[in-house]
């Protein structure tokens, strides 16, 4: 019966491999997925996920939704904040006043990196709470009122 090397460490060694890519690559927002790790190093899913554990603790990558990983570079400042939040910040960003056509969901989608559906939720939001005119297919949205700033950092 051959031995097999013990799991105990590989989940660091599998952080400390991928801590170098992020080092090594500047440009890199996003970490390999758990099945890249499993395939790339030979481990259980099991193995790869406490890797990421790893890197969570020590500040270098963060968890998005849809199972994804984020690198985390020292200094960075991510808006953490609901989109619709972030969306209604266009109004004051850009210098809109009442009346005023808003940007379309396509162009929000661009400006926020975000999906379509995601981007339509938002806006309802904003709609609801009067802020804009309802959009539609081939509707221009407008701006109804000035989000009260107070609050908002």
């Amino acid at each position: 019966m051959a031995q097999q090397a013990s799991p105990r460490g590989t989940f660091q060694k599998i952080a400390d491999a991928v801590k170098a890519q992020i080092e090594s690559d500047p440009k890199m927002v996003e970490l390999p997925s758990a099945a890249d790790l499993v395939r790339d190093h030979g481990v259980s899913r099991g193995v790869a996920l406490r890797a990421f554990g790893v890197l969570e603790k020590e500040g270098v990558a963060e968890q998005v939704p849809g199972g994804r990983w984020r690198v985390v570079r020292a200094g960075q400042r991510i808006d953490r904040r609901p989109l619709a939040d972030r969306i209604a910040d266009v109004i004051a960003d850009d210098g809109l006043e009442v009346g005023a056509a808003f940007p379309s969901a396509s162009t929000l989608c661009k400006r926020f990196s975000a999906s379509r559906p995601t981007v339509t939720k938002a806006l309802e939001k904003l709609e609801a709470a009067g802020w804009l005119s309802e959009g539609g297919q081939g509707k221009v949205r407008t701006v109804r009122a000035l989000p009260n700033r107070e609050g908002r950092s």
